[in-house]
């Protein structure tokens, strides 16, 4: 019998247009991490299309099991759990991965253990370097932007969060506007690097007293830009526009993390979620820190742990595992979960 610093966990994700499946030990060994991708399927409708990403997941989920199954070299004999991705999500998606994971629970007698996806973006931190507290967590997504302190382990208080679209959800609307194929916010994020500033977009609530962020007032503003310039026929430079929507999205996210930071006298500073892939973000974020709070450890996942994944819900599932944070077949979708319910 495995011992409780030694286990064991399969993991699944399904939340959106990634088909994953990980065999992850102890919360910070990945022994496999298979992802299914489906964004070639959604390109030509220029974003993801729910009923589309859902039958794609049928078709995938048992293959994607059964191929991090073999990678990992091990057989469910050697397995001690199940956690899947239970909200927030596309219900669609997740009920794919819910269904799977209470079937092989069921099937093998495991424990069933529900994850939040945002916690796996944190947690994939912990598959660099052992997550160190108090900390605090920028999560960047195509759907969230938020700030998360944690004061111990399996602990989140979200300080901050939009109040409107996200980060990434903007870049992807700016770049469907420059007519970039989806996604657009790497193409973005490779354009503002070939570009210069040159136009200034607002930094909506960079001086007021909290910890909360806005995109709908950017977005609007560079689509204005844009619609204008067209309309009188004048010719806009695509890289200076990135470069110039991306210095203002950058210099928000930053600011705000920065005096968080700083008021919450933290050990460690994280970098979650798909838009932690951004290198203008990762890049100022990391000067930034080294400048004004050299003694904070900043981490960062690698880009193959930035998007959608199973093996962080492995290592966020660790947690769970230990506070025995099991569910019962009975495990239902939930779209709308929120960091910490």
């Amino acid at each position: 019998m495995l011992t409780e610093t030694d286990v064991t966990i399969l993991a699944i994700e399904s939340s959106c247009d990634e088909t994953s499946v990980a065999v992850v030990k102890n919360g910070n060994t990945v022994l496999s991490n298979v992802v299914a991708s489906q964004i070639k399927s959604h390109m030509r409708f220029g974003g993801v299309v729910p009923e589309v990403a859902s039958r794609h997941h049928v078709e995938q989920i048992t293959q994607i099991v059964e191929a991090a199954l073999h990678e990992a070299q091990v057989t469910f004999d050697a397995i001690d759990a199940v956690a899947v991705t239970h909200g927030p999500g596309l219900v669609g998606s997740l009920l794919i991965g819910v269904s799977a994971a209470k079937a092989l629970a069921f099937a093998h007698q495991k424990p069933l253990i529900p994850v939040n996806h945002m916690a796996g973006h944190i947690y994939a931190n912990q598959l660099v370097t052992p997550m160190r507290y108090p900390l605090l967590s920028l999560v960047v997504s195509g759907g969230h932007t938020e700030l998360v302190y944690m004061e111990k382990d399996g602990s989140f208080d979200i300080i901050g969060e939009t109040r409107d679209d996200a980060a990434g959800e903007a870049y992807d609307k700016i770049g469907r506007i420059l007519g970039l194929p989806y996604p657009g916010g790497k193409k973005m994020d490779e354009m503002a690097h070939e570009g210069k500033e040159t136009m200034h977009f607002p930094r909506a609530m960079i001086k007021e007293d909290n910890y909360d962020f806005s995109f709908s007032g950017l977005k609007s503003s560079v689509i204005n830009t844009v619609h204008n310039a067209r309309q009188k026929g004048d010719d806009i430079n695509p890289y200076d526009l990135a470069a110039s929507f991306q210095a203002s999205v950058v210099e928000v996210l930053v600011h705000k993390t920065l005096r968080a930071a700083k008021e919450k006298n933290i050990k460690q500073l994280l970098l979650a979620g798909g838009v932690a892939a951004n290198r203008g973000l990762r890049e100022t974020l990391s000067a930034k820190m080294a400048l004004e709070l050299p003694e904070v450890e900043v981490i960062i996942p690698p880009l193959s742990l930035c998007g959608d994944n199973a093996a962080m819900i492995g290592a966020a599932a660790y947690t769970e595992y230990r506070q025995k944070h099991f569910a019962g077949y009975d495990l239902n979708a939930h779209p709308g979960l929120v960091l910490g319910e």
